[in-house]
């Protein structure tokens, strides 16, 4: 049956749901999304801009506005183009109303598929140049409907991102993306940046082949009312999409080694795309749609929906009580790693840094890092040319003391040694203003303890990152009871300010993350001990989905550290926390890990050996729900204790700070799920 209003295909719209049809026909459509304005020139420009609201978002109200507007200029003989453009400051199209879709029955998902599809299909099918002016984050159904206009076009703005990111919550693009996409740029690319969930710049987007021009945002408008007078571009033809299924043959085995089958959804997308591209247009929202329908139903999927929404509500959400004072300038003492990777991300971010060092060979060490960063952000077009050298002078260095008055904040990111760091604190307090936060980056050490060493323990306070600091989202906000409610509220602000996910902590041993990690990987150091081989173990806890297995991370992170912070438990919580003699043993000896070129394994040219596994040796099948349940049960413990805010904190920590299988939604929803507790 043919849905006159929509005017489009029978096999797109293909008897209806009836729920489709009351979205359609049922009420009529006020103007509250969308403002349509036809120049002198013929062009249309259909301005998206959600009232009271910071960003646009797709759901039934704006789909149905969306559709009324097309409608209109269809029949508008006046309109010779059209162009789509957002009214918002850095955001064109955010996607579907993910809060609306989590609460929605399935069936009203599959109907909002349809809905979506047909609507988007109908802007395909209007016969005149169309052209998407894209300036701010243009995501998952963002991209989809720019994906139905035969132009897109992108300011240069760094708030422009653009990408698919549909399978990091457990579905798939569904209005048009996997059937679209690889039509527009061909099946490989169009399988990378799905399955990936890529969201990438206006610059890699152009190199992508996902828009054809960037400009600045002043000039869009000019661009967009040039392409409106020009014949609308050819299909793009790509010899490679006759392979499509070879293809996908071979990314799905990719893909199956890479996440062991427990990430349906990148499967399901392999499979949607490579079998799309073959078929006609309506074939490939077919199964589109279909895929949605069953994805929907996995408990997985409401997961990391779930920790989509618990990390924007933490990126978003200032201190409880506080104000925060805007950061502009900052000093990092120590260009270590650590130091120079913090440097780095304050820099890429707009704060001016000065990074101290006792010598100038290890600032000049730490420049190299933050000159391989920068390096590598540009060769990947992370950040343009023009940034890359506004990053570099916004660093500058000093080998000796000089005054940090000027600093609103000054992070400290020595060696883990408590009297070094007591002593930079102590020579820190006479030297910045009154008004100065005095943060220290350790991971493990008490940082009441350091506050002891300054005059106003008030301004101190932890900002602990993760490293590779320019990779790890996730930052530890340690607080005191002393802490000043300004000084939080500036730190969480802070951190939002550099992109990062703030968690805010208690000062306890381990803090949170390192916590609940450490009984994990020495449980593991105990069963290898025992007898139980160093391949098995990990191989158990990445079937479980940690992105990699514990001996692998103690190499990662280095015996020595790993020993350090097992100490610190171990001496915080002896009846817990009996520390293993191994990890002392492996030191002394110099195998430090990955670092030293041995530790479980032997590394040879960044490949990892693992000791020969004896081949009469019987499997441990319960290596996996033990390890899995010490996460749980500690996680579960700091809740108790108070250490975070909440259990969403916890799990979301954990997720970001360690690569738990954001799939089982955290340890804590892991637990829950399992039937261990109930909360």
């Amino acid at each position: 049956m043919k849905t006159p209003l929509l005017d489009t295909k029978p096999s797109v719209i293909h008897d209806p749901p009836h729920v489709l049809e009351s979205i359609v026909h049922g009420h009529p459509v006020p103007a509250k999304h969308f403002k349509l304005d036809i120049d002198h020139d013929g062009i249309a420009w259909l301005v998206f801009d959600s009232p009271k609201t910071p960003v646009n978002v797709w759901n039934e109200e704006t789909l149905r506005e969306f559709n009324h507007n097309l409608e209109r200029v269809e029949h508008d003989t006046r309109v010779k183009a059209l162009v789509l453009r957002s009214a918002k400051e850095r955001i064109f199209v955010a996607g579907a109303d993910l809060k609306a879709v989590r609460c929605m029955p399935h069936a009203r998902v599959n109907d909002l598929i349809w809905l979506g599809q047909a609507v988007f299909d109908r802007l395909a099918r209007l016969r005149m140049p169309k052209i998407a002016a894209i300036h701010g984050a243009c995501m998952g159904g963002g991209f989809e409907v720019t994906l139905a206009c035969d132009w897109r076009v992108a300011s240069d703005h760094e708030s422009t991102k653009i990408g698919l990111p549909e399978t990091l919550l457990g579905i798939l693009p569904a209005w048009g993306g996997c059937t679209r996409l690889p039509r527009l740029v061909g099946v490989r690319k169009a399988l990378d940046l799905i399955t990936a969930g890529k969201l990438l710049g206006a610059s890699a987007a152009k190199h992508a082949g996902l828009v054809s021009h960037v400009v600045a945002p002043e000039h869009l408008e000019m661009l967009a009312r040039r392409l409106a007078r020009e014949k609308r571009p050819p299909a793009p033809f790509h010899f490679e999409n006759l392979f499509s299924l070879l293809i996908g043959r071979v990314a799905r085995k990719k893909v199956l080694v890479k996440t062991h089958g427990l990430y349906p959804s990148i499967i399901k997308a392999v499979d949607v795309i490579t079998h799309a591209v073959r078929g006609t247009v309506d074939d490939g929202l077919k199964l589109e749609r279909d895929a949605v329908a069953e994805l929907i139903q996995n408990r997985s999927t409401e997961h990391l929906i779930d920790l989509f929404f618990k990390r924007e509500e933490a990126n978003k959400r200032p201190a409880t009580v506080g104000t925060a004072i805007p950061i502009h300038d900052a000093a990092v003492i120590g260009a270590g790693v650590m130091g120079g990777g913090i440097a780095h991300a304050l820099a890429s971010r707009g704060v001016r840094v000065l990074m101290t060092d006792v010598t100038n060979d290890s600032l000049a060490r730490g420049m190299e890092r933050i000159h391989g960063l920068v390096s590598e952000a540009t060769r990947r077009r992370l950040v343009s040319r023009v940034q890359a050298r506004e990053t570099l002078d916004r660093v500058s260095t000093a080998h000796t003391p000089v005054p940090l008055t000027r600093q609103h904040l000054v992070i400290e990111a020595a060696t883990e040694n408590m009297e070094l760091k007591r002593k930079i604190f102590s020579d820190l307090a006479a030297r910045v203003s009154s008004d100065t936060i005095l943060a220290t980056n350790t991971s493990a050490l008490s940082v009441g303890e350091l506050a002891k060493s300054v005059p106003h323990p008030e301004r101190v306070i932890g900002i602990h990152f993760f490293n590779p600091v320019h990779r790890m989202p996730l930052v530890e906000i340690i607080t005191l009871p002393e802490t000043s409610p300004d000084v939080l509220a500036s730190a969480v602000g802070f951190v939002q300010k550099l992109g990062k996910t703030p968690v805010v902590v208690k000062d306890s041993p381990g803090f949170l993350v390192n916590r609940i990690l450490v009984p994990y990987l020495m449980e593991a150091v105990r069963l290898h001990e025992s007898g139980v081989p160093v391949k098995d173990i990990d191989d158990a806890m990445l079937e479980f989905g940690m992105p990699m297995g514990p001996m692998r991370l103690l190499d990662e992170i280095g015996l020595d550290v790993a020993a350090h912070v097992a100490g610190t438990l171990a001496a915080a919580f002896p009846d817990r926390f009996a520390n293993s003699n191994a990890l002392d043993q492996f030191v002394a000896a110099g195998r430090l890990g990955k670092k030293s070129g041995e530790g479980f394994y032997r590394y040879v040219n960044d490949r990892e050996i693992p000791p020969e596994r004896p081949a009469d040796l019987p499997r441990h099948e319960s290596i996996q729900n033990k390890l899995a349940l010490l996460l749980s049960q500690e996680a579960m413990r700091c809740l108790k204790e108070g250490i975070a805010h909440g259990a969403a904190d916890i799990d979301l920590a954990m997720v970001l700070g360690t690569g738990y299988p954001p799939f089982r939604g955290g340890p804590i929803t892991f637990a829950r799920d399992a039937g261990i507790i109930d909360y």
